[in-house]
């Protein structure tokens, strides 16, 4: 029987999986701020997120969060009667699930020895006020701050030594290019498992500041 891993990717992927892109799937939006040869460093604003944190090695978390996550977008939560003050008059019935639209990447961060954060980044069209509430208490709505990104994009292998690798490239291609990391680094997945190895595409990110810069988030 399907895991929420394959299923979650096969509602995702459809075609788009044999070309190694998520036709159709809503992802967060950015500003290309420079290039670094292949790193590029991206802005990205105020983000939602639901979120999962779970302990194993880095492939099984992943698995184990995705299907937490996956859990709450796909049925596992509830509304409250609301009335959208615009033109057409909205309302949604009290305690319905409500399906959530999913978004790439999955992203998977380390959280401590053996833990990880796995999140799925909301669509844009949510607010904290707008998105259900997760009937699972292993799932959190968290808020992202606008952030400056370094990121590497990769192919291939995405098990923790492959992300390990591709994040040891990111930090030394970031040496004397008057950008420093501010925070742990994450990996983004945007494929699903059966998408062949060179046409996945896998992102390895950093949150960053310019050198000299306070505080860890870049002003745009």
């Amino acid at each position: 029987m399907a895991n929420a891993w394959e299923l979650g990717a096969a509602i995702l992927g459809g075609l788009g999986a044999l070309v190694g892109v998520r036709a159709g799937t809503e992802q967060p939006r950015y500003t290309l701020v420079e290039r670094l040869g292949d790193v590029e460093i991206r802005h990205y604003g105020p983000r939602l997120a639901a979120q999962a944190t779970v302990s194993g090695s880095a492939t099984a978390a992943r698995s184990a969060g995705f299907e937490a996550v996956a859990g709450y977008i796909f049925g596992g939560n509830t509304t409250k009667a609301s009335i959208a003050m615009t033109a057409p008059v909205a309302q949604s019935a009290a305690g319905r699930s409500q399906s959530i639209a999913m978004t790439a990447p999955v992203t998977q961060t380390a959280d401590g020895a053996g833990s990880w954060k796995v999140q799925f980044i909301m669509p844009a069209r949510y607010t904290l006020a707008t998105l259900p509430v997760p009937t699972s208490d292993q799932v959190a709505i968290v808020e992202l701050p606008a952030q400056d990104y370094a990121v590497l994009r990769f192919s291939g292998a995405r098990d923790g030594p492959a992300v390990e690798r591709r994040t040891g490239q990111l930090v030394a291609a970031l040496a004397g290019r008057g950008w420093k990391v501010s925070g742990p680094p994450t990996a983004w997945f945007y494929d699903p498992p059966w998408t062949p190895s060179f046409l996945r595409r896998n992102e390895v990110a950093a949150p960053v500041a310019r050198a000299g810069q306070a505080g860890p988030t870049a002003s745009r």
